[in-house]
């Protein structure tokens, strides 16, 4: 398919994907947040701390910003985390790369640093709280009497058995000594202000990074039916703090909060635009499915075969050429704890199936951060021909498909997307071409 001068589908797909990332790169979307910001500059002390997989390219950009309007870095000082590969080079903001998604100890020590550095502060001093995706496993202190071994076993276990990224972080929040507006209690009376860039669906600030510096709605007997929902085998001390309710979060309302503030910074909204622009660029109408995509990645695939299908042959709710474009958070049931892969590739496999080599359709689905479950890769593309080659490879794609080994199908096929650590995070971002 040639399009305004794009040589293949395939092409085109990654022209979206490509200019999707780079309308939420910190780069682009932080600095006009941090001039208004930097204009009233506290008297006292400003501290930079945050997570995430975007944290250490957020505090480089901080840096930069700041340097161009206060002007002098002594000033300022802080500490981020994020996720091993994702660091950048800072010069007062040290960066700490910790485990995600379970926790190791290096994500422990440095959310116990972030705590005990916003301690003692004062009114006249601030604390700049830079949050992305990934922070909640990687600001991984557990609450008092719940060793960071269990909260690991727990966490596993909540991402193995398909429940929402809401779910896991409401468990998260109540067996946390940090989240949950923890981090922002801590640093009372100073002011907080957190600059967020989203990662889940309907961009809810007590779910980003487990919200840190923001009332949580949720509750400890919340956090207990998640566990009995999903069948979760946890430590009778786990269960028993939950019970006890002392690990209970500050609530909506609650007075302690009243000097923190937030604002979020970018969202897979942005990046959608930013591809349904590039795609009519290119002479393709997009049509815009949401960025509150939710559910088992296999089901919600069959759905967006059924819609594309639809537009290739009956020309509804589009005619093509056209692409489908859509965010936010499937999820993956795993039944091989072996298998290789992560939601988007799992995605598309299903949808290839679906779509039965339909030779008018293709396909891209990438995590915005540019890993895609445990692998190396952000996600895959599915072209037309993308089951007739699995044939003449003997893979058999269902059966990949039912033992969670989709990132071995799109290997074998060279059909995977690999773009490094992208140091932002949107959540997933699909596209789905309907050629004419």
């Amino acid at each position: 398919m040639a399009v305004s001068g794009v040589p293949s589908a395939t092409a085109l797909l990654e022209h979206l994907f490509q200019n999707a990332l780079a309308s939420v790169a910190p780069s682009r979307c932080l600095p006009e947040h941090l001039q208004e910001l930097f204009a009233s500059s506290p008297m006292g002390r400003t501290i930079v701390v945050g997570a995430g997989k975007g944290a250490a390219v957020m505090a480089k950009v901080v840096e930069d910003c700041w340097e161009r309007w206060p002007g002098d870095l002594a000033r300022l000082s802080g500490l981020v985390v994020t996720r091993y590969g994702h660091g950048a080079a800072t010069r007062c903001i040290e960066v700490v790369e910790a485990a995600h998604p379970v926790p190791d100890a290096a994500g422990e020590a440095a959310a116990q640093r972030i705590l005990d550095m916003v301690g003692g502060l004062t009114a006249d001093d601030r604390v700049l709280v830079l949050l992305s995706g990934g922070g909640s496993a990687l600001l991984a202190l557990p609450a008092p009497g719940v060793t960071l071994e269990q909260k690991r076993g727990v966490t596993r276990q909540l991402l193995a058995c398909g429940a929402t990224i809401q779910e896991i972080n409401c468990v998260r929040k109540h067996l946390s000594a940090i989240k949950g507006g923890r981090l922002a209690l801590a640093a009372a009376p100073a002011r907080v202000t957190t600059l967020a860039i989203s990662d889940v669906a309907g961009d809810d600030a007590a779910v980003i990074a487990s919200g840190p510096t923001v009332a949580d709605p949720t509750t400890c007997a919340e956090a207990i039916s998640i566990l009995e929902r999903y069948r979760l085998d946890v430590p009778a001390s786990v269960r028993d703090l939950l019970t006890s309710g002392v690990c209970e979060t500050p609530k909506p309302g609650d007075a302690r909060l009243a000097g923190s503030e937030w604002h979020l910074v970018a969202h897979p909204r942005l990046a959608l635009a930013a591809a349904a622009e590039a795609a009519r660029a290119a002479g393709i109408t997009p049509l815009m499915l949401g960025d509150r995509i939710e559910g088992e990645a296999r089901e919600v695939a069959k759905v967006m075969a059924g819609i594309a299908l639809s537009c290739a042959d009956h020309g509804l709710p589009l005619r093509p050429p056209c692409v489908l474009l859509s965010g936010g958070e499937t999820t993956v049931t795993v039944k091989n704890p072996a298998g290789r892969g992560g939601r988007n590739s799992e995605f598309l496999l299903a949808l290839a199936l679906a779509l039965r080599g339909h030779p008018r359709i293709h396909a891209i689905a990438c995590d915005t951060d540019g890993i895609d479950g445990s692998e190396d890769n952000a996600g895959a593309v599915v072209t037309a021909d993308t089951l007739s080659r699995a044939a003449a490879a003997d893979l058999d794609a269902r059966a990949l498909l039912e033992s969670n080994c989709a990132y071995d199908f799109f290997a074998s096929l060279s059909d995977l997307v690999v773009t490094g650590p992208t140091r932002t995070n949107v959540n997933d971002f699909r596209a789905v071409l309907i050629e004419p």
